[in-house]
């Protein structure tokens, strides 16, 4: 019963989100036409629905790590936890509430950076590989992300903020909100914010990212504020030009299944990355 809620649930948020990209995909300032049903549709579908039935659980075991070194370190216990009424630790859990997320926000974000850019080199490459392999890329191919990937994107941002002693409900909450955010980059936009395009990452910004263009390689982590890029050197916003084409070099599966064993077939075939694209 609560498998079939979760699946109901899983699908109407999915229908919303597609309706909602179907308006703003087709305002004008979009980016290039693309169908409906574009090439790959069926496999990103796949994604959003085994991420929640599948992944998800798992995501939540694994920060038993964070949370039994908080118990370790005695700074909270069992029960609180069980409770709900852990609220952080140290000078950081006592500032305000909106002071934190500010600070959170922030964090996430930097090291979601270096996650990103520790994904587009070496052994970590072949699992980012399957997020870029969408050559129609719109918003549905955000969901494309393999579970190695997306375990460790969680923990690396999630675990070094909820044992420095912030809030865990402002930490965790961030989640879907970024989640939201991520699939709004990769919607099919031109958008830029214009005068804000290096403050707040944008449509253009992320495109660019996924782009298959050699000077974009390697170009644009950032999740929320480009900032990060300016400052390490990776800011990619040329004036006057969009991103067109996209994916990647290497070979990659059209299905599901064959995305989830390829990084490992890769592992053992190349070891390094080729192209970062």
């Amino acid at each position: 019963m609560r498998a079939d809620k979760t699946f109901l649930s899983a699908l109407i948020a999915l229908l919303v989100l597609a309706g909602v990209f179907f308006v703003i995909e087709r305002l004008p300032g979009r980016g290039n036409r693309r169908p409906i049903f574009r090439r790959g549709w069926l496999t990103d579908v796949t994604y959003w629905f085994s991420t929640i039935l599948l992944i998800k659980p798992f995501v939540k075991f694994l920060f038993i790590l964070p949370f039994g070194l908080l118990l370790l370190a005695k700074v909270t216990s069992l029960e609180s936890l069980q409770m709900k009424t852990y609220s952080g630790f140290g000078p950081l859990s006592r500032q305000p509430l909106w002071l934190q997320a500010i600070q959170i926000y922030v964090l996430l974000d930097f090291c979601g950076y270096w996650t990103h850019r520790l994904f587009h080199g070496g052994r970590w490459w072949p699992f980012h590989a399957v997020h870029h392999s969408s050559e129609d890329l719109d918003w549905l191919g955000s969901l494309r992300v393999h579970p190695i990937n997306d375990f460790v994107n969680k923990l690396a941002q999630a675990c070094p903020l909820l044992l420095l002693g912030y809030n865990p409900t402002v930490t965790l909450s961030a989640a879907p909100i970024l989640t939201f955010y991520a699939i709004f980059l990769h919607a099919n936009l031109n958008w830029d914010f214009g005068p804000l395009r290096s403050v707040i990452a944008t449509p253009a910004f992320h495109r660019w990212h996924h782009s298959k263009e050699r000077e974009a390689w390697d170009k644009n982590f950032a999740g929320l504020f480009p900032f990060w890029d300016i400052l390490f050197g990776t800011y990619f916003m040329p004036k006057g030009r969009w991103p067109e084409n996209f994916g990647i070099c290497d070979p990659m599966p059209k299905g599901y299944l064959g995305q989830m064993w390829q990084p490992f077939a890769a592992l053992l075939r190349r070891p390094e990355k080729v192209n970062p694209q």
